[in-house]
């Protein structure tokens, strides 16, 4: 499926406001509500909306310290990376992980309450991992942009 400008203008306020109502959202794009419906199902059903969710403040569930983690595993083979790939998404503290190229083999976004609470992650889960050779860790010291958004 080839997406339209009106396919584009619903996933953009969809991405800005995702409780918006049928109602609004029709309003918003500038569509029937009946074919505004249609079009979001659509889109829910081709997989261009994977889910809906609500946004948490860090702050408010005490998970102030977000850490950039490079990890560096002691080998590449298929049974080290599913291992390690298994292992790390049962950590909920791990927002977040990427198989890299370059220097680093994967990098993880991870909420810690502070530098303590990170030091103690990183010793009973991150360390533990299977296959880590070696960890780098970059605490962010400030949170300039954040989205969610995608550019479409």
């Amino acid at each position: 499926m080839q997406l339209d400008d009106t396919d584009r203008r619903l996933l953009n306020a969809l991405q800005r406001r995702g409780r918006l109502s049928n109602a609004e959202l029709s309003e918003a794009v500038n569509l029937s509500p009946s074919a505004c419906h249609r079009r979001v199902q659509r889109l829910e059903k081709d997989g261009y909306i994977s889910g809906y969710v609500a946004l948490v403040d860090p702050r408010k569930v005490n998970r102030r310290t977000i850490v950039y983690v490079e990890i560096t595993l002691s080998a590449q083979a298929d049974e080290v990376l599913d291992a390690f790939e298994k292992a790390v998404a049962r950590v909920p503290e791990v927002l977040e992980c990427h198989l890299m190229a370059g220097a680093a083999d994967y990098l993880l976004k991870v909420v810690a309450e502070d530098a303590e609470d990170f030091a103690r992650l990183h010793r009973r889960a991150l360390a533990s991992l299977p296959g880590v050779q070696g960890m780098q860790s970059s605490f962010a010291l400030r949170t300039v942009r954040q989205t969610t958004a995608l550019p479409i």
